[in-house]
């Protein structure tokens, strides 16, 4: 059986601010079955995660490409691959079933024929949407997890600044630091997003950073005694204007400098000096380094869950022709929480 495929390539490599011009939908015949003797397993995708991170495997050149197998760079006219959950429609390997739901690094399409190495684990149907393993139960789940409790090392009662407040990222970290007792503080960049953090997720404040014209000024407002953990999601001078209110022995976990993927000029130099005599830790991550706590994470998240102690926010657009828009949004500060894709419910 065959049938018709979209997908969507890069053109050509970005440098600044990627824009909808920078990706090519195209469709082309696909078959549903496999050559005798393959082990490979055709997947039809239902939801895909839109990631800022996948802007450096763009690049002609970035720090990430060497880093991990998942940040190599893309060559121009190459389909793009990210963190897909799909249905395994037919399948050569013996591990894996018609009908399996498979968590895995697919491509941005409606069909990916996929290896097994491709292939996370597969996924059970449970009380919780799909689409929680992208987002509060994946990988962006993870980032909060070990950033905030494995690299800052949290105590009740401290003062936690999160950064891009609003993300997928950020948001669950926030709410994780307030069922940890901590005073939390976060940025975004829209008073809407301010009052969702304060009205939804339980911040104890925020602030809209595009209205703020000296931060260093607006963290000592917020912090006047300084902040014990900052939580960078974004680098530049919110990352400078941070160090510059920390405490002695503060924590700085960096899991992401997306101010700084589009535009070079704003890369961070941080006091140096407060770094040494305040004694402040930075540490920049990757998901993929706490994997071992991947279980740990899991169960406590899922507790949360059940007991209503996590808001869910999710951030959705339909199908492929929308996945270029999707990505080009997350730099322009559209999406409030995790943004997916979806090509198919389940």
């Amino acid at each position: 059986m065959e049938v018709t495929n979209k997908y969507i390539v890069i053109k050509n490599h970005i440098e600044d601010a990627p824009k909808e011009s920078h990706f090519e939908v195209k469709t082309e015949p696909f078959a549903l079955s496999l050559d005798p003797g393959s082990d490979d397993v055709i997947v039809k995708n239902l939801y895909i995660s839109i990631d800022p991170y996948l802007i450096n495997r763009m690049k002609i050149y970035s720090a990430s490409h060497k880093a991990i197998s998942f940040a190599t760079p893309l060559t121009s006219g190459e389909a793009i691959d990210a963190i897909v959950i799909g249905k395994v429609v037919t399948s050569g390997n013996a591990k894996f079933e018609k009908d399996d739901l498979v968590l895995g690094v697919f491509t941005w399409a409606e069909y990916s024929v996929v290896k097994e190495q491709s292939i996370i684990k597969k996924l059970e149907t449970s009380q919780f949407p799909l689409t929680y393993h992208l987002g509060v139960l994946g990988f962006s789940g993870l980032s909060a997890y070990a950033g905030f409790f494995e690299i800052c090392k949290p105590q009740k009662g401290e003062k936690v600044f999160v950064s891009a407040a609003s993300g997928s990222v950020g948001n669950i970290v926030g709410q994780y630091a307030k069922l940890m007792g901590c005073y939390v503080v976060g940025c975004a960049g829209s008073q809407k997003k301010v009052a969702l953090l304060k009205e939804k997720l339980g911040f104890d404040d925020a602030f809209n950073y595009k209205e703020e014209t000296d931060l260093n000024s607006t963290l000592k407002r917020y912090f006047p005694d300084g902040i014990d953990i900052y939580f960078d999601n974004v680098g530049g001078k919110m990352l400078e204007a941070a160090v510059a209110n920390m405490k002695a022995f503060g924590r700085v976990s960096v899991c992401g400098v997306i101010s700084e993927y589009t535009d070079v000029g704003k890369r961070a130099s941080p006091d140096m000096m407060d770094v040494v005599y305040k004694r402040i830790t930075i540490r920049g991550f990757l998901a993929a380094d706490f994997l071992n706590v991947f279980a740990e994470f899991s169960a406590k998240t899922l507790d949360y869950l059940r007991n209503g102690q996590l808001e869910v926010i999710e951030d959705k657009s339909f199908g492929v022709e929308s996945i270029p828009s999707a990505f080009v949004g997350l730099f322009n500060g559209d999406n409030v929480g995790k943004k997916v894709v979806v090509l198919a419910e389940e």
